[in-house]
């Protein structure tokens, strides 16, 4: 469950760590899923005999951009609502990078840290936070990226 923060203590945020998600499931179910979604078929995701035998993962693994549509509900829990806000929309990514694969069967969850919080005009605050998604148990995340979103105000 998020909290409700005014516009000032949102923006004192900047350089801290926001918060920490629960933990994720990304099973074999949810790929497949995610490849009927996206048309993306590609083997290494979807047939874990051929991706065992033929690549360097010991399975199948969950596509990239999987991992990154996981970044909402992350941020839904753990990002604070900003009063007055009358909507946020996403801007885009910088310095996007997916480091380490997910494997089918791996738990995964989002770290958010603000790292900049700007007024554009007095209706319109633009954002960057510092997401990486941490695989269980492994030392480099999943992916790293600077995610930009706008706030509009009432």
């Amino acid at each position: 469950m998020t909290t409700t923060i005014g516009r000032e203590a949102y923006m004192a945020l900047v350089g801290k760590e926001i918060g920490v998600s629960s933990w994720r499931l990304v099973d074999q179910p949810r790929i497949d899923a995610f490849a009927e979604i996206t048309e993306d078929h590609q083997f290494i995701h979807v047939d874990p005999v051929r991706a065992a035998r033929e690549t360097p993962f010991g399975g199948s693994i969950a596509h990239g951009f999987l991992t990154l549509s996981l970044l909402s509900t992350f941020a839904y829990e753990v990002l604070p609502t900003v009063e007055g806000v009358a909507m946020g929309v996403n801007y885009g990514f910088e310095k996007l990078r997916f480091v380490s694969p997910v494997r089918a069967g791996a738990r995964i969850r989002g770290r958010f840290r603000l790292a900049e919080a700007t007024m554009r005009s007095p209706t319109e605050l633009l954002s960057r936070t510092q997401v990486s998604v941490e695989i269980e148990g492994a030392d480099k995340p999943a992916l790293v990226a600077d995610w930009l979103g706008l706030l509009f105000f009432k």
